[in-house]
């Protein structure tokens, strides 16, 4: 299931929210390139919504990519704010590291 693989990727609870937020948006924008081209968009993005939806709680970036998926789907529609992450330094393999 691809959905899972994304969600995967997203679940970190203790996130800056500036840092959610770009997490949520790549989530989405890999979710949304994962779905095959004749693929019925509608009922795709109900289905990730509904896997993702137990984690809007406690996972803060997963909170953002359901907000995505309920903003596409409301009508009428409305182009959604994405962006890619601003490049910066993050900490590198010293702060993955210090997180296992």
């Amino acid at each position: 299931m691809l959905i899972a693989r994304t969600l995967n990727g997203l679940q970190a609870r203790d996130l800056s929210v500036e840092r959610a937020q770009e997490l949520g948006q790549m989530g989405y924008m890999q979710w949304l390139g994962t779905l095959p081209a004749d693929a019925d968009y509608e009922y795709e993005a109900v289905r990730a919504y509904l896997a993702a939806m137990d984690f809007i709680e406690t996972d803060p970036a997963i909170a953002v990519f359901c907000g995505l998926i309920r903003d596409s789907l409301r009508k009428p529609m409305r182009p959604l704010d994405l962006a890619m992450p601003k490049a910066r330094r993050r900490g590198g393999a010293r702060k993955r590291r210090l997180l296992i």
